[in-house]
């Protein structure tokens, strides 16, 4: 059987789908304060290397645990709201890919999977 990596269609789709998906991110008034001082190249890498792992493939990521690499943000305010925004960020873009519904949903899967800790509960 086949990864949710090589089902979304690997190293390709997935840049595809963190450009596409930050675009949509940094449009959304709600979200963008909480990357003002970010680094979009790196933080898209970082995302790129993380989403890889998280769907099955090559684990090249290195970046914090989730909870430690989002204190700061809850800090700033960061809640479910927000979270919800970037989940539908995520979803839509997904959808915009072509990616059977059900691929989507196991991918919405493992973001949702990350609340608690992104969330610092």
């Amino acid at each position: 059987m086949s990864t949710v990596y090589e089902q979304l269609g690997g190293e390709p789709a997935i840049d595809a789908a963190v450009d596409n998906f930050y675009r949509r991110v940094l449009n959304d008034p709600y979200v963008t304060p909480f990357f003002e001082n970010t680094d979009m190249e790196r933080q898209a890498a970082k995302q790129k290397a993380f989403l890889t792992m998280v769907t099955g493939g090559p684990n090249k990521y290195t970046g914090m645990d989730m909870r430690e690499g989002h204190k700061h943000l809850v800090k700033m305010g960061l809640d479910d709201t927000h979270f919800d925004h970037i989940v539908c960020h995520l979803r839509s873009t997904l959808a915009d890919l072509s990616v059977p519904a059900e691929l989507i949903k196991t991918v919405i899967g493992v973001a949702e999977s990350t609340r608690a800790d992104v969330l610092n509960r």
